[in-house]
């Protein structure tokens, strides 16, 4: 395609809902390559839990962001635009179209809408704050944030501690508001032309599906793939065993809990998480749902916004 023409698909949707078997048959179809946008699924060594594309699939249509990071090291966001952006690169140069498949919003969210441009963080002013709120209260620290950013403080529940510090701390390290560094943010992909897709189910079916894959990976060894890791050297601290699935499992190794309680607590965040998902999506702007079973209408989708 013509660098006037090139397109990006973003496929995106809860757990469980069939985003990787969709991204197959449109890219596929399409003549498209898969960009994973899943903060799990970047850890080498955590496959059965993250619902990692098969070693087949992989070979049925070209993958990115799999694979990419080591277990100790926390991946970002920003992260994830770099090697995003990259891996887009060059499958707009082999004349081929991008897929952003996946679920983890924050990701999805830096890539079409921008990394906050503010500034890193300041330990000092962070310890200060916090034990200002230990002392204070968290409402006084959110009529602090009320007094100097009113649009953002709308936006944020008074008891949301990690955004009423963060805010307070870059206005005090920068002199200058959140909301206002936010107005800085430009999309990494305001050149292409964006197909943005959702998947979404009826909720008793999302949560029958779930809890299925809940079964399948327990079934599949995602115990013994946690014994694996540790036995390998993998800290139990490490941020990919704080996901979904692994944090359960270590509590079940470390007898805090039965392995019945474990599968059911998978369960129960699963779903939880889903629907976070979700509303996270629903606030997205430009994207058109479909049941993940309704090929022909996705096809046409496609069909009609990309060529």
């Amino acid at each position: 395609m013509d660098s006037e023409a090139r397109a990006l698909v973003v496929l995106l949707g809860p757990t469980g809902v069939g985003k990787s078997g969709v991204a197959l048959g449109l890219a596929g179809k399409f003549r498209g390559e898969i960009v994973s946008a899943d903060s799990m699924q970047v850890y080498r060594g955590f496959d059965i839990g993250t619902a990692k594309p098969s070693p087949a699939d992989r070979r049925t249509i070209p993958h990115h962001l799999l694979d990419v990071a080591e277990p100790g090291n926390q991946f970002t966001a920003a992260d994830f635009v770099a090697g995003a952006l990259e891996a887009m690169a060059g499958i707009h140069g082999r004349d081929c179209l991008p897929f952003i498949v996946g679920g983890t919003g924050l990701y999805i969210k830096a890539l079409l809408d921008g990394l906050f441009p503010g500034p890193g963080r300041n330990p000092e002013v962070r310890r200060r704050l916090e034990a200002e709120a230990a002392v204070e209260g968290l409402e006084a620290l959110h009529r602090r944030l009320e007094a100097v950013d009113p649009a953002y403080a709308l936006k944020v529940r008074a008891r949301d501690r990690i955004r009423i510090v963060r805010a307070l701390e870059v206005f005090e390290t920068t002199g200058k508001p959140i909301s206002e560094h936010f107005r800085g943010t430009e999309s990494f992909v305001k050149d292409l032309r964006q197909v943005r897709i959702g998947l979404e189910l009826d909720r008793p079916t999302l949560v029958r599906r779930i809890e299925e894959r809940v079964d399948r990976m327990f079934a599949a060894g995602l115990v013994e793939e946690v014994e694996r890791l540790l036995a390998r050297g993998v800290a139990a601290d490490a941020p990919p065993f704080k996901g979904l699935g692994y944090k359960q499992v270590l509590s079940f190794l470390r007898n805090e809990i039965g392995l019945d309680e474990a599968r059911d607590l998978v369960k129960r965040e699963t779903r939880r998480y889903a629907k976070r998902q979700m509303t996270w999506f629903r606030k997205m702007s430009g994207i058109t749902w479909f049941p993940p079973g309704d090929r022909s209408g996705l096809e046409d989708h496609m069909e009609k916004n990309i060529q």
